[in-house]
């Protein structure tokens, strides 16, 4: 195979492809309905346009020049030192290659960068692939609650990790 490349989002077709990806792969693994998608949408739409893009930023994985993993990093609704990792995505294809670790680590490099000082995400407890790339990076878990609005039931989890000093 070839040479992964993590860049940041911009180039035509990014915002469409990550909202597409997230809604065929969301379908089509875990039987989740139009929710899901309508949520990608608005959160890619929101994020179109970053208030600041010194805090906020978007990168897209690629293999050998096709799409194939999103993250983006962007300032927490916690507070302003609070960074929020959003819309990881790893395409099956592509999936036991390192591309979802190398994005989480773009993301907390951008975020360390950033200033913030700590970095919140939100998954659901059926994406265990996911929830092991946190947790090896010393996310931990602070929350849940049931979550039904993807149309399948799930547990929904929020994840924080605090940033001082280093990533290591």
């Amino acid at each position: 195979m070839g040479d992964v490349r993590i860049r940041e989002w911009g180039a035509p077709g990014d915002l469409g492809w990550v909202a597409m990806a997230h809604g065929e792969l969301y379908v089509a693994e875990y039987g989740w309905g139009d929710g899901f998608e309508r949520h990608v949408l608005q959160t890619v739409t929101a994020l179109a346009e970053p208030a600041d893009p010194a805090r906020q930023r978007g990168w897209i994985a690629e293999l050998d020049g096709r799409r194939i993993g999103s993250v983006v990093c962007t300032q927490s609704d916690i507070g302003a030192d609070v960074a929020q990792l959003r819309l990881l995505l790893v395409h099956p294809d592509a999936r036991g290659l390192g591309v979802g670790g190398q994005l989480v680590d773009t993301c907390l490099a951008f975020a360390v960068a950033a200033g913030y000082r700590r970095m919140h995400l939100w998954t659901t407890d059926v994406l265990t692939a996911a929830r092991a790339i946190y947790e090896k990076r010393g996310f931990r878990v602070v929350g849940q609650a049931p979550h039904d609005g993807f149309g399948v039931p799930v547990i929904g989890l929020d994840y924080e990790r605090d940033l001082a000093g280093s990533l290591g």
